[in-house]
């Protein structure tokens, strides 16, 4: 018997689409998962524990694997892994009995995904874990199927119904499977002590990265530095501010401490006889400052809020300065 392809809709049948209806489905799909992630919260017991016990003691990568939309989300779980301290890689189970299975070693730990448990494509990955001792993750919604009998650790997931209308096309199985493998990413990255500064070093690019660089990765250094003393004269400020170009000038005291800084503002406010005052006399005492250790992004808050174009870097509050950063170094490097 022949079967007809699915109809396609045309111009005329998308304008007479029922947009509530359309809305209702998407609302009946989400909370037929999120009721299923729910389920799965509750349910998670010592297990997860164990598997991750298990990958924090590999001394190679994990090995993430799974076929088809399972392979999928498999890759997914490879990625997040390994962006967040713990070494993994995706290995595909029909390139694996093909010559891959080169690249698991007794060093590994492997997870395998499979919504059944039954895939034939995992046999040859289950059968080289087993012959050489390799810890092996299981997950799937059967736990009587073969990879979880064959698994050192079985991670089941709940039965729950997919959010297919026919009940066919993976949709609350792999949600459920791709949640379990942030929920392992997360409990090995708080493991580790995994910080911003370490997940910088895996994501240099983009707005991740820029949201990441440090104060110390975008300052000006000593050399650039507009400094003066307390007790010089105002005219050697300006001098100094103009050669600096920042606006800005830093005054230090005798035991080369930041004690003030003098801005464009307080220039303004001292108008009257300003070259016959010492730089002491015009400074803002109690500068805000900033250390070269944190964030970029902490100190452009800082600037915003303070309505000023620049902080200079120092090495704890009242501290010798050590660098300037200024709001332009910050935009530059895309943070904000």
């Amino acid at each position: 018997m022949r079967t007809e392809p699915p109809p396609q809709a045309g111009s005329a049948a998308r304008a007479a689409l029922d947009h509530d209806r359309l809305v209702a489905t998407g609302r009946r799909v989400l909370g037929i998962e999120a009721a299923a992630l729910a389920s799965f919260a509750e349910c998670l017991d010592a297990r997860f524990a164990r598997a991750v016990e298990v990958m924090l003691g590999a001394t190679g990568r994990v090995i993430v694997s799974g076929m088809g939309k399972s392979g999928h989300v498999a890759r997914k779980i490879a990625a997040t892994l390994a962006s967040t301290g713990t070494p993994a890689q995706f290995v595909h189970p029909g390139e694996a009995s093909h010559g891959d299975l080169g690249m698991v070693t007794r060093n590994d730990v492997v997870l395998l995904l499979s919504n059944s448990g039954e895939t034939a494509e995992l046999a040859d990955l289950i059968e080289h874990t087993r012959r050489f001792g390799i810890p092996l993750i299981g997950v799937a919604s059967r736990e009587d199927s073969t990879l979880m009998r064959a698994a050192d650790v079985a991670l089941p997931l709940p039965r729950a119904d997919e959010a297919c209308p026919n009940g066919l096309a993976p949709t609350t199985s792999t949600t459920l499977t791709m949640a379990l493998g942030d929920a392992l990413a997360i409990a090995l990255m708080e493991t580790r002590g995994f910080r911003p500064e370490h997940f910088r070093l895996f994501h240099p690019g983009g707005k991740l990265g820029a949201r990441l660089i440090k104060v110390a990765d975008l300052m000006h250094g000593p050399e650039a530095l507009p400094l003066v003393g307390e007790d010089a004269p105002m005219g050697e400020v300006l001098i100094e501010m103009s050669r600096r170009g920042f606006g800005v000038a830093g005054i230090v005291d005798a035991e080369g401490r930041l004690a003030g800084v003098i801005t464009d503002g307080d220039l303004r406010r001292h108008m009257a006889g300003l070259l016959e005052r010492r730089a002491g006399e015009v400074m803002t005492r109690g500068p805000r400052t900033i250390r070269p250790d944190s964030l970029a992004g902490e100190a452009l808050g800082l600037m915003n809020a303070a309505k000023i174009t620049c902080l200079f870097v120092t090495d704890g509050p009242g501290g010798r300065p050590l660098g300037i950063l200024h709001v332009h170094d910050c935009l530059r490097a895309g943070v904000g």
